[in-house]
């Protein structure tokens, strides 16, 4: 079973375990903002995928969903911090009690089942110098990490007092094709295709690891098998960019002037920088990225260069604002 498996994250590993392994996918999703049923379109087709439109926090959709599966992979949230910057409420339904309602159900489950959180680094707050390891404290500054890091330490509570076979995933910024184009890649690629300014917060000096969300899929996927009952596993690939440098990069690849680049009133609580450890995971799990930064960005650019028709229905004031926590949803 996968969760929010109609999303950015979700949509690219459906289609890697479909394509590496002989298993049957349920995707539960609801087909929020962020989800697109055309991120896989034409998987219908087969019979070992299903498509459940349907909601995390309904327990009894939740529990239906989960007696079929031997395990749970949880992308479904509300993920762009500047929504939860303008209305902080959905954050909470979805990425905490839509946590809580997948807990319980397999806690009443017929049978074991596995859970794998999918976490974000934004948990553990900003970091000046050196990287978080899996050990160390959370420190949440926004209302969306707030929610994720509330729903990590559900899960790790229903491990210890249940016995529930669960882990904790964090990933850096993930980057690829179908990611929805509010995001700052996509959007900083459609914003200079059309000739428009691509704003960059601030003073453009928060630090990001970007990783290409195939290798983020792959090391789920191997978490799904290696991965101890109990545990976090960070997920990184130390390819660390000023955000300025980033679309400066994305400019460079598309032909354009640098002038497009437009500095505007940053967001609120802001995080300078993050950086995760992922030692552990390679470790333990065996896991290491295949894809180097340059390559992976240029195949990012020209994915978006050739699928407009995915992207243009979908950009709309939240691709054309600068700051788009201003706005009402």
């Amino acid at each position: 079973m996968v969760t929010g498996g109609s999303g950015f994250i979700g949509s690219n590993f459906v289609r890697l375990i479909l394509k590496k392994r002989s298993v049957l996918v349920r995707n539960l999703d609801n087909l929020g903002y962020g989800s697109n049923r055309e991120n896989l379109s034409g998987l219908e087709v087969g019979s070992r995928y299903r498509f459940v439109r349907g909601d995390i926090a309904n327990q009894r959709t939740a529990r239906e969903m989960v007696d079929w599966a031997d395990a749970v992979v949880n992308f479904a949230a509300e993920t762009h911090v500047d929504r939860s910057i303008s209305s902080a409420r959905l954050f909470v339904r979805t990425n905490f009690l839509g946590v809580y309602s997948l807990l319980e159900a397999i806690r009443k489950a017929k049978a074991d089942v596995r859970l794998i959180q999918v976490g974000t680094d934004e948990e553990y707050g900003d970091i000046s110098s050196g990287s978080f390891r899996e050990e160390d404290g959370l420190r949440p500054s926004s209302p969306y990490s707030a929610s994720k890091a509330a729903a990590s330490m559900l899960v790790h509570a229903y491990h210890r007092t249940y016995g529930l076979k669960t882990i904790v995933t964090r990933c850096t910024n993930n980057y690829g094709p179908y990611q929805f184009p509010e995001k700052l890649i996509p959007k900083a690629i459609i914003r200079a295709k059309l000739g428009m300014k691509v704003p960059v917060y601030g003073t453009g000096r928060n630090v990001r690891d970007w990783i290409y969300v195939e290798d983020h899929c792959e090391a789920l996927g191997a978490i799904l098998d290696k991965g101890r009952a109990g545990e976090v596993y960070n997920i990184s690939s130390g390819e660390e960019l000023e955000n300025s440098e980033l679309v400066l990069r994305i400019l460079e690849i598309l032909g354009e002037p640098r002038s497009l680049i437009e500095y505007v009133e940053d967001r609120p609580g802001h995080d300078l920088r993050y950086s995760l450890d992922s030692s552990k995971t390679r470790r333990e799990i065996g896991w290491k990225p295949k894809h180097a930064f340059p390559e992976a960005l240029q195949k990012t650019v020209n994915w978006y260069s050739r699928n407009e028709k995915w992207w243009r229905p979908l950009a709309d004031d939240r691709v054309l604002t600068p700051a788009p926590w201003k706005l009402r949803w």
